[in-house]
C-alpha cells in the first residue's frame, strides 16, 4: 500500500462506524418531540410544589399539586402516543436507512478486513522467498565448500596412493619381492 495508514483491525473500537453519539440522538429526539421533556418537567414542578405545600401545612394546595402532577402525568403520556403515531412513519424510514447504513459500513468494514489480510499474506510470501533465498544461498555455499573439500581430500587420497606406492617399492627391494 502506497499510504502510511494504518491498516483498520476488526479488533478496532473505531467511532467512525456510528454516525450519532448520545448526545445527537437526544438532542433530535427532544427537537422532534419537545412536549415529553416539558411533560417531565411539569411533573417535577407538581412534586416539588406538593412537597412544599406539605411542608408548610397547606393541605388544599397539596390536593391541587398533586392533581397537577396527575394532569402533567396524563398530558406527558398524551404526547408520547401522539409522538410516536406522528413520527411512526420517520422512525420507519430512519431504521431503515440506518440499516442501510449499517450493512454499507459492515461491507467496508469486510473490504477492510480482507485488504489487511491480504497485505498480511503478501508480507507473509515476501518473508517465505527471503528464507527461501537464504536457503539457497546457504545451499549454494556448501556444495562450494563441499567441492573445495572433496578436492582437497582426492589429493590426499593421491598423496596416500604415491606414498604407498613408494613403500611397497622399498619392501619389495628390502623383502625381494621385485
Amino acid at each position: 500500500m502506497s499510504n502510511n495508514t494504518p491498516l483498520p483491525s476488526s479488533f478496532d473500537g473505531d467511532t467512525d462506524f456510528y454516525e450519532e453519539n448520545r448526545w445527537q440522538k437526544l438532542t433530535r429526539r427532544l427537537k422532534e418531540e419537545p412536549l415529553i421533556p416539558l411533560g417531565c418537567i411539569l411533573t417535577s414542578l407538581a412534586l416539588v410544589g406538593a412537597t412544599r405545600s406539605m411542608r408548610a401545612g397547606d393541605h388544599n394546595r397539596t390536593q391541587r399539586m398533586f392533581r397537577a402532577r396527575i394532569y402533567a402525568q396524563g398530558f406527558t403520556l398524551l404526547a408520547m402516543v401522539a409522538g410516536s403515531m406522528y413520527w411512526d412513519s420517520d422512525r420507519k424510514k430512519r431504521k431503515e436507512f440506518e440499516g442501510v447504513l449499517a450493512e454499507q459500513k459492515a461491507k467496508e468494514k469486510n473490504e477492510a478486513w480482507i485488504r489487511e489480510l491480504e497485505a498480511r499474506d503478501e508480507e507473509e510470501k515476501e518473508m517465505k522467498r527471503a528464507r527461501e533465498e537464504r536457503r539457497r544461498r546457504a545451499e549454494k555455499r556448501q556444495s562450494a565448500s563441499a567441492a573445495v573439500t572433496d578436492g582437497s581430500n582426492t589429493a590426499a587420497k593421491e598423496g596416500e596412493k604415491a606414498k604407498k606406492g613408494i613403500m611397497d617399492q622399498v619392501q619389495g627391494v628390502f623383502w625381494g619381492k621385485k
